[in-house]
């Protein structure tokens, strides 16, 4: 197909009003020959001030275009106005491969990101909420009599001023106690009753200095006085004594040095070099919340200062909707009445007045977009992907950017349809203050509310990179060869546009629903009763086995905590007639560029033992370990078999090229002179699974891997592309796959969290193909799940709710699809009933 088709004159919803220059006053972005990935050579004209929707099936490209072509270009061009020295200290991306943008104003992206992996980064942090509450306890709070005012930064645990200084602000401290150093108190200390002291020599050693120092080592513990029994554990004295072994009599007295347990478990943390040592006294220790600061992580100094009668360690605890009702009194308090108030006259105050008012704005843009079942203090590790990306959407509607090109990666990831809706009024406020708003997203809802659509494909990898379409959503109702067609506009506008890589529309329908004679029967039963953890309160719930069951509810209402933690534990202990339990996260396959596809799945190993037994590796003397390229030996050593090196500039920011002795094959030369069936190993990683399934046709056990990737929909990745590149949907999909490769071995329990995550209704279609798969072998399906094509598709359905957070953690209906879809009492029953009828 040619990639530049020719495209209808955009018309341009709510064009701006204001004066722009010469080359802005069509309001198009114009991208001509871009080649980013897999794009062909593409050229497409975007409108600005508009909402406008990136569609096509996983790795189509459009991703590439929106992100790769668009936002890195515009990122590029700000870069080249920051001075040279200063560009060294910001993280850039690449330049991307494109002939010409016009039209370009400058952009900001927001992508699908989990939380960073910091204990110190929190809701508050990510907002900058935080910064706003620590003024206010800083200017406003109530402080105790006597007590200076402190600065804002004394109201942070990140900081020196406000750290608690046990637990370093962090909140949590590591300790050790005498029920964690002494498990059994009814041994003797010749029995072993201290079992945090070392074994063998070591802790005989120990038992013959306290024999020497007078204590008694054959009384049981627990009879011992407590004065004793302290001193042992926790004494930070070390005495040396001269020791005449017990019970030896030819053995010389020797000096000996006494650490009590808790000293020597500290110091095998801070100073053993062996990972073993370390872990078994890491045993002997309890973690929780720091006794000092109670967890906060803050002085007590700020933790006596409050605002309304709480401390700012409780503000930081409450859900945003308890926050904002608890300062709405100060921040509508009328400004006429604050004329005569001075600034050191406490919680009403202009300063206090002031600092609400802001924070209940910003808040309540957070409220709208169902997050308000969130505290300040949440840490981000803790958040999905969509909760972190719309905590970012409402900080940029607060700051008052305009003129801009926010793009955003799925916004409706990980969102009930109930919370989708806020955000559509959300983004379309961005819109209407004079932005333009990108988004790529396969929630057909949301593409149907853009003002434009641009769909890439046909396919993925090789197969996409065009541009089959762009103008209004309504036009790509006459275009046959999108995939996104049939879904966007369902009820007979014609086909899929598949093709042998991909079932047809017949065989992917299959997928979606249940078997055809309706819901199959539960085997069994596994009962969970009085369940507490989280938002979760005295909970009662029947899961049933032997079919695909969906976990449905709002944000937060307790889906991921019931069913990755609750039923995880509890399937894990091994009961409920289940052999293997079997978690299949969006966590990356690996966090660095050695880790790839074909590593994970274990695809590599035949695929080197195959290259070390042809007749060029036998003459060599090459054996499989030859062709790795994470050991010495076959792989290039400039690289380290990485493929790239790092390129430092003296006052110009450092980048990453392509090896100069490899070229990026990550091999040496002799290792590459040895090919199979005229490809060398370095050509095969190269290779798209689609490629290697047919290249690679007669190795069974590598065939059965690459036939299972093309049937998670994965056949355009390559086979070494680093799991650096991946999505968390592509990792998911990669682990599943590598699940469904193995040979089945009794009754499986598989977990999922939001599988579709990632996925075009085309790829959602030939995943829920494989699930299917896995129930009618005989094993249990469990998916956390938003798409309610997927729910609907299920067996049987738990909804969870009414809302988020303290107000969700409840049953609301629970049954075969239909029947929950009759429930009055459930936010999903309207959209599940929707996708029944469909």
């Amino acid at each position: 197909m040619d990639s530049k088709l020719t495209i209808p004159e955009p018309t341009i919803p709510n064009p701006p009003e204001f004066n722009q220059p010469a080359d802005l006053d069509d309001g198009l972005v114009k991208v001509r020959g871009a080649r980013e990935n897999n794009l062909r050579n593409v050229d497409v004209d975007v409108p600005r001030d508009a909402i406008v929707a990136f569609t096509g099936v996983s790795g189509s490209g459009k991703s590439s275009l929106a992100f790769g072509t668009i936002f890195a270009e515009a990122q590029r061009r700000y870069f080249e106005s920051v001075a040279p020295y200063a560009r060294r200290l910001i993280q850039q991306g690449h330049n991307p491969k494109v002939e010409s943008i016009t039209g370009l104003p400058p952009a900001v992206a927001l992508q699908q990101r989990r939380g960073t992996a910091t204990a110190r980064s929190s809701v508050g942090t990510l907002t900058t909420l935080s910064n706003s509450l620590r003024m206010l306890f800083s200017r406003a709070g109530k402080y105790p009599e006597g007590a200076s005012q402190l600065d804002s930064d004394a109201f942070s645990p990140n900081t020196a001023a406000g750290a608690c200084p046990v637990c370093h602000g962090l909140g949590v401290a590591h300790t050790v106690t005498e029920s964690s150093l002494v498990p059994d108190p009814s041994l003797t200390i010749r029995e072993g009753a201290v079992a945090a002291w070392p074994g063998a020599w070591q802790g005989k050693n120990l038992r013959d200095i306290l024999t020497h120092l007078g204590y008694d080592v054959d009384t049981p513990w627990k009879k011992l006085p407590k004065k004793e029994r302290d001193w042992i554990l926790f004494t930070d004295e070390q005495p040396v004594v001269e020791v005449t072994p017990q019970r030896d009599r030819v053995a010389k007295p020797y000096k000996g040095r006494f650490w009590s347990a808790r000293s020597y478990v500290l110091h095998t943390l801070a100073d053993s070099k062996s990972s073993t040592m370390r872990d078994r006294v890491l045993r002997f220790m309890e973690t929780g919340p720091c006794i000092v600061c109670g967890g906060s992580g803050l002085r007590p100094e700020a933790l006596a200062v409050t605002f309304a009668g709480k401390t700012i360690a409780e503000f930081n605890e409450l859900p945003m909707t308890e926050l904002a009702a608890l300062i709405r009194p100060t921040a509508e308090l009328a400004a006429a009445s604050t004329a005569s108030r001075t600034q050191t006259s406490g919680e009403a105050n202009e300063v206090a007045i002031a600092i609400t008012r802001d924070l209940l704005g910003r808040i309540t843009v957070l409220l709208d977009l169902g997050l308000g079942y969130l505290a300040l203090g949440r840490p981000t590790p803790t958040l999905s992907p969509g909760e972190m990306q719309r905590l970012r959407i409402a900080t940029q509607l607060r700051s008052g950017l305009f003129g801009v090109i926010y793009v955003l990666d799925e916004p409706s990831a990980g969102l009930h349809p109930a919370d989708a809706e806020p955000l559509l009024d959300v983004l379309d406020t961005l819109k209407r203050s004079g932005n333009s708003v990108f988004v790529v997203e396969h929630n057909m809802d949301f593409v149907r509310a853009a003002d434009w659509l641009v769909d890439v494909g046909p396919h993925a990898g090789e197969g996409g990179g065009g541009i089959l379409y762009s103008g209004p959503v309504q036009g790509l109702a006459s275009v046959e060869d999108s995939v996104t067609r049939p879904f966007l506009f369902p009820g007979g506008h014609g086909n899929t546009g598949g093709t042998d890589e991909t079932p047809d529309a017949d065989s992917r329908a299959t997928g979606t629903g249940a078997t055809p004679a309706g819901p199959r029967k539960a085997k069994s039963w596994l009962k969970l009763r009085n369940i507490n953890r989280h938002n979760l309160r005295d909970l009662d719930v029947d899961f049933p086995l032997g079919v695909l069951t969906a976990v449905t509810g709002v944000s937060g209402s307790g889906k991921s905590t019931l069913v990755s933690r609750v039923l995880a534990d509890v399937a894990g202990a091994g009961r409920h007639e289940l052999d293997r339990l079997v978690q299949v996260d969006q966590k990356p396959i690996g966090r660095t560029p050695r880790s790839n596809l074909a590593t994970y799945t274990g695809l590599f190993d035949g695929v080197r033992k195959e290259f070390a037994a042809t007749d060029g590796a036998r003459s060599r003397g090459f054996g499989a370990g030859r062709f790795s390229f994470n050991v010495a030996g076959g792989r290039c050593e400039t690289c380290q078999g990485e493929g790239f090196v790092a390129v430092e500039l003296l006052f110009l920011p450092g980048s990453y090229g392509p090896c100069p002795e490899c070229n990026g094959s990550r091999f040496n030369p002799e290792t590459l002179e040895v090919t199979y069936r005229g490809q060398n190993i370095a050509d095969v990683l190269g290779m798209t699974v689609n490629a290697a399934s047919d290249f690679l046709a007669d190795l069974p056990s590598v065939s059965r891997s690459l036939q299972t990737l093309r049937e998670v929909g994965l056949g355009y990745l390559r086979l070494g592309q680093p799991a650096t590149e991946l999505s968390g949907g592509e990792a998911q999909r990669i682990k599943l796959a590598t699940e469904l490769q193995r040979l089945q071995r009794g009754h499986t329990l598989y977990l999922l969290d939001e599988p579709t995550t990632g996925l075009h209704p085309a790829d959602v279609q030939l995943l829920m193909a494989q699930l299917q798969r896995l129930v009618d072998a005989g094993n249990t399906v469990v998916v956390v799940e938003h798409d309610m094509g997927v729910v609907a598709g299920a067996d049987w359905v738990i909804d969870l709710g009414p809302g988020g957070g303290d107000a969700g953690g409840a049953v609301m209906a629970e049954g075969p699809p239909a029947v929950v879809a009759r429930s009055t009492e459930s936010r999903t029953s309207p959209y599940l009933a929707e996708a029944l009828e469909r």
